[in-house]
């Protein structure tokens, strides 16, 4: 699920601006026949018709933008619940049913009202009533707009994974996981030498004894629950729901600016029943004392495609 092509959501001063300019440009045309009295009602219906007929649409096409819950995996839609405030992205999302139920019904009330008006005046009032009326609807609407718009800035930062067998690099900021995400896969994510370069969820992929194998590079995670920021909650989502390997990418040589103890308390804290293979990385600059201190079993990426074919083999 791609959530970037999702178009920014327009605020009700802007969808008002555009409905009323299209009604007045087709209001000035001198085409409409017939006496002055079926003139003026033809030319007033007609420019509530062009407003139903500009809000409807973009109101549908706001709710039709955003993905429908029976399309999304449960990662997605755990997703949602963890980075939304998800009563909220619902009830902004019926805000655009009940608008446009709103706009037709004034739209069909006040053309009823002005085909059957003989006063000038009146017609002209009941227009004022209607363009009153329906800017009082888009008004009511517009935090649920707000909403919306705000919700597209955070799907955007939202993973595009598929349901495929899954490998999620993990460690903390900066120690190596997006470099061996490149040599695994061949991709080219970026790489820099400060903490926190990942800002979304990069991925990539490679083929072993003819299946596709899907590498997720999420963002490192101090662990902090209570301080995690958007893209460190869905780094804990994809571990917990999509990783059927992790590797876990440790930096002996401290360059990452995490101490070789803080590093073993985030891999303790992933615990004993995950799947989990270790990878050095930055093992050029590691002297030869240091690697041999080091405790725990690591592989070479040539031994995790191994480790990884053999998982492969059982599913």
């Amino acid at each position: 699920m791609n959530f970037q092509n999702i178009p920014p959501v327009e605020n009700s001063k802007s969808l008002l601006e555009l409905a009323f300019s299209r009604a007045r440009i087709k209001g000035r045309q001198k085409t409409l026949k017939g006496n002055w009295l079926q003139i003026i009602r033809k030319k007033e219906c007609l420019k509530l018709d062009i407003i139903k007929d500009t809000l409807v649409p973009r109101l549908e096409k706001i709710l039709l933008d955003f993905p429908n819950e029976s399309d999304l995996s449960s990662f997605y839609l755990k997703l949602i619940k963890l980075t939304l405030d998800y009563p909220t992205w619902k009830k902004s999302l019926g805000a655009m049913k009940w608008a446009q139920n709103k706009t037709r019904f004034f739209q069909k009330e006040y053309v009823s009202k002005i085909i059957k008006e003989k006063d000038r005046a009146v017609i002209s009032q009941l227009s004022k009533q209607f363009y009153g009326r329906l800017s009082s609807v888009l008004k009511q609407i517009d935090d649920n707009l707000a909403y919306l718009e705000y919700s597209r800035k955070i799907m955007r930062t939202y993973p595009d994974v598929k349901e495929m067998f899954t490998v999620c690099l993990y460690g903390l900021p900066n120690v190596g996981k997006t470099t061996l995400l490149n040599k695994l896969t061949g991709t080219r994510a970026e790489v820099n030498s400060y903490a926190f370069t990942t800002k979304s969820i990069n991925a990539g992929y490679f083929k072993i004894n003819g299946k596709k194998v899907q590498v997720l590079d999420v963002p490192g995670t101090l662990a902090r629950k209570d301080k995690m920021n958007n893209i460190e909650f869905q780094a804990e989502l994809v571990l917990k729901e999509l990783a059927d390997q992790i590797i876990y990418v440790y930096d002996l040589s401290e360059f990452s600016g995490y101490s070789v103890k803080k590093q073993e308390q985030l891999l303790q804290n992933l615990g004993k029943k995950r799947n989990i293979i270790i990878y050095l990385s930055k093992q050029d600059i590691l002297s030869a004392e240091t690697l041999k201190d080091f405790k725990h079993k690591h592989y070479s990426i040539e031994e995790i495609k191994e480790r990884i074919g053999t998982l492969l083999e059982g599913k």
